[in-house]
């Protein structure tokens, strides 16, 4: 029974092994020369209609690549933009041209900077969900992300601002 037992053991964590190796390769095919990193979002209250998407995005290519679009099935649209500082005022500008990530670069969407509108949502972000996202390049093949929905004081430290005195924009 112990070798049983063992034998099924070995078979399975070869099986994961496998399994693994396989999903790095296919992942890595998939993506090609851009590779995402810790894509999350945000909760959403009731009746809010837009949401944020946030994610690092690595270009090992030799070449430079632009993000030119994102999809998702959570929401009718979605649109990038960058967060400025102007004459005391924060606005979000659109990235009508998409955002470029040249070779061999790292390019971050996080609050207060590039981030994705997801806009018209279909329903609420809610916390531990994972939202799927297609993102279209422009000189790489598109990647299929799931933005993990963290709560709402996740990452802390790089959202810290006080809005005192500051009017927002859109």
């Amino acid at each position: 029974m112990k070798k049983l037992i063992t034998l099924l053991l070995v078979s399975n964590a070869l099986l994961v092994t496998s399994f693994l190796a396989t999903a790095v390769t296919a992942s890595e095919h998939a993506h090609g020369s851009v590779a995402i990193e810790h894509p999350w979002s945000r909760p959403t209250p009731p009746g809010t209609p837009m949401g944020v998407g946030y994610l690092v995005i690595r270009n090992h290519s030799d070449r430079d690549v632009t993000l030119i679009s994102a999809s998702t099935p959570r929401a009718d649209h979605v649109s990038m933009h960058k967060t400025l500082m102007k004459d005391g005022v924060m606005r979000m500008e659109p990235l009508k041209d998409g955002l470029a990530i040249s070779a061999g670069e790292a390019v971050e969407l996080k609050p207060l900077s590039y981030h994705l509108m997801l806009e018209k949502l279909t329903e609420p972000l809610k916390e531990g969900e994972t939202i799927p996202l297609v993102l279209e390049f422009e000189g790489a093949e598109a990647v299929e992300v799931e933005l993990s929905v963290q709560s709402l004081d996740a990452d802390m430290k790089e959202q810290e601002m006080d809005h005192s005195g500051h009017k927002m924009d859109h």
